[in-house]
């Protein structure tokens, strides 16, 4: 194989391992984007079946004290989960920001080590 065909097939190889590795990241990102997604959903399913819940428990109530009770417990229950979910969603949302700034890393990187 002469020189300039073991150059070109070298550059082909380089290629197609950046196209994998765009295509491997592509699919973290959508696969962190889709976690993100359903985290929401969950989130949001959680809270409408925890209102609905408080809506009947108060519906049967007879006394104010006990009205108090219950919206004191919902309160304090939608809050505690509240904290919950936004720090799960923060996390799913700062893996995704990893992922997504790994390809800029990794570019700079080799610039860094080719420039040497």
């Amino acid at each position: 194989m002469s020189n300039a065909n073991q150059i070109h097939s070298n550059q082909n190889f380089e290629h197609q391992q950046n196209s994998n590795e765009q295509i491997d990241t592509g699919t973290a990102s959508s696969n962190a984007f889709l976690a993100i997604a359903t985290a929401y959903g969950d989130c949001t399913k959680k809270s409408f079946e925890d209102t609905k819940l408080f809506v009947e428990k108060l519906s049967g109530v007879k006394s104010l004290d006990k009205a108090i009770e219950v919206q004191t417990e919902f309160a304090k229950t939608a809050y505690e989960t509240f904290v919950t979910e936004s720090q799960k969603i923060g996390g799913l949302y700062s893996d995704f920001a990893k992922q997504s700034y790994k390809p800029f890393g990794d570019l700079v990187a080799m610039m860094t080590s080719t420039n040497r």
